[in-house]
């Protein structure tokens, strides 16, 4: 039983998306205390807007190190939520500081059905994701 550099991949990667999770709930909680006027906009986006680059900067950071450990499959997983993380930032609305939410367009129908929908897909992408970390990092310690 070997502690390998994948298999410390793996157990940083289980860390740090039980930290995106919280991230994503607390998303979903955004949105639906917007749906149902608890907060105004400006507040929202000023707590919603610091914690987008940092879910990105984690998600793609933990890929490159599974780039690194040679553990293709789990980047081809990733890689279509990069790809729409890279996506949605390059497209997002002009803005002074970094962030994807606009409190001017925020309350329209669309972006809070978007931005609700959007949390729900990434919290099963990542639930879904923990479970396959956890499994691939102890088949790794079994195996090595």
């Amino acid at each position: 039983m070997g502690f390998t550099f994948v298999a410390c991949c793996y157990i940083l990667a289980l860390i740090l998306t039980a930290v995106l999770i919280f991230f994503v709930i607390y998303q979903i909680i955004a949105f639906d205390e917007l749906k149902t006027d608890y907060k105004n906009p400006v507040d929202q986006c000023n707590s919603l807007n610091p914690l987008v680059l940092p879910e990105y900067l984690m998600h793609i950071f933990f890929c490159l190190l599974f780039l690194i450990g040679s553990e293709f499959m789990t980047v081809l997983l990733n890689a279509p939520l990069i790809a729409y993380h890279a996506n949605r930032y390059m497209n997002r609305p002009v803005m002074s500081r970094p962030g994807l939410y606009d409190p001017t367009t925020i309350m329209n129908a669309n972006e809070l059905s978007r931005g609700q929908k959007e949390g729900w897909i990434k919290l099963a992408f990542y639930i879904i994701s923990f479970f396959y970390y956890l499994y691939s990092m102890i088949y790794v310690l079994v195996s090595s």
